[in-house]
């Protein structure tokens, strides 16, 4: 991928998530520039030293630590920060805490940012897409939650492994909250051109177990984060998706969130996860699925389930 001075991006949070996204878009050379901010300023800077440590063996990429000034002229501001989960503290209070990191970050942004493409990172991403857009006053198209694009991409790993065929043979996804109530969509999923579940039969013989891998998908991250603590990799990965598609205006087809109009009904004035097309500008377009009778209504119970928890964690 070329470089080009503008090309600028600011990452906000140089935590585990925030230095891996660092870190990915420098070796994937995604940006001339990347700005790495902090509250704490030591570890910002200490990680901006370890990856431009690393740079000499990659096209020069500029890697450094600085304040919210050098949001003024970033092409895209990616918000990675936020506070882990604590022993005993509910998911409530945890969405709480980070809506509270979340206004004070945008409103530090917008002191020098003029229209920026923001992609939120930090959980729960639904709740803070929508937060950062109304406090920054943005364009909804401008306003990017990760959504369900890492549940998508394990989606269709998990249908690759299971088929035995290279997941990049797979169209399938993910839709609605990043969360429990996200829907898997399986009426329109496919391996290579064909229905999942013909191809599936015509090479096992039998019947695709949708209930497992939909569970497997869905806790996923749960998985890892027993494992080893916390999920990083992954969600860097896919940010670097985001930011390329932006980046280098492809018109890309990738299930993000951002908040809704009315025109959506009930999935309306929350930012939940659908495809969506995205350039230079953000989101372009929404592409509606296809999904059946039960998807449908199953996306629309993810809306509300959405709502309501964001309406208790907007609630003074």
């Amino acid at each position: 991928m070329s470089i080009t001075d503008k090309n600028k991006i600011v990452i906000i949070g140089a935590g585990n998530v925030g230095e891996a996204v660092c870190y990915t878009l420098m070796v994937r050379r995604q940006a001339s520039e990347i700005v790495l901010v902090d509250i704490n300023e030591e570890r910002a800077e200490g990680s901006a030293l370890d990856i431009v440590h690393g740079t000499a063996f990659f096209h020069q990429v500029k890697v450094r630590h600085g304040s919210y000034e050098a949001c003024a002229n970033a092409q895209i501001i990616l918000l990675a920060a936020g506070v882990a989960r604590k022993p005993g503290q509910t998911r409530l209070d945890l969405a709480k805490t980070n809506i509270s990191i979340t206004r004070d970050i945008a409103h530090r942004i917008m002191k020098y940012a003029k229209n920026p493409i923001l992609v939120v990172v930090s959980n729960p991403v639904d709740v803070l897409t929508y937060v950062v857009q109304q406090e920054t006053g943005l364009p909804a198209n401008r306003v990017i939650g990760s959504g369900t694009s890492l549940d998508t991409a394990r989606f269709r790993q998990m249908i690759g492994e299971a088929c035995g065929v290279d997941v990049s043979n797979v169209s399938a996804y993910i839709l609605g909250e990043h969360g429990d109530s996200q829907v898997p969509v399986w009426s329109s999923a496919t391996v290579a051109g064909e229905p999942v579940d013909a191809f599936y039969r015509a090479q096992k013989g039998q019947e695709l177990d949708h209930a497992g891998i939909a569970d497997r998908t869905k806790n996923a991250g749960g998985v890892v984060i027993k494992l080893k603590g916390a999920t990083f990799y992954g969600v860097a990965m896919s940010t670097s998706r985001i930011v390329e598609a932006i980046c280098e205006d492809e018109n890309s087809v990738l299930p993000v969130a951002h908040v809704l109009g009315a025109e959506f009904g009930p999935l309306q004035n929350v930012a939940i996860s659908l495809p969506c097309v995205i350039n230079r500008d953000g989101v372009a377009r929404v592409v509606h699925p296809l999904m059946n009778e039960a998807e449908a209504q199953a996306l629309a119970r993810s809306a509300e389930t959405l709502r309501s928890f964001m309406d208790q964690a907007l609630a003074q």
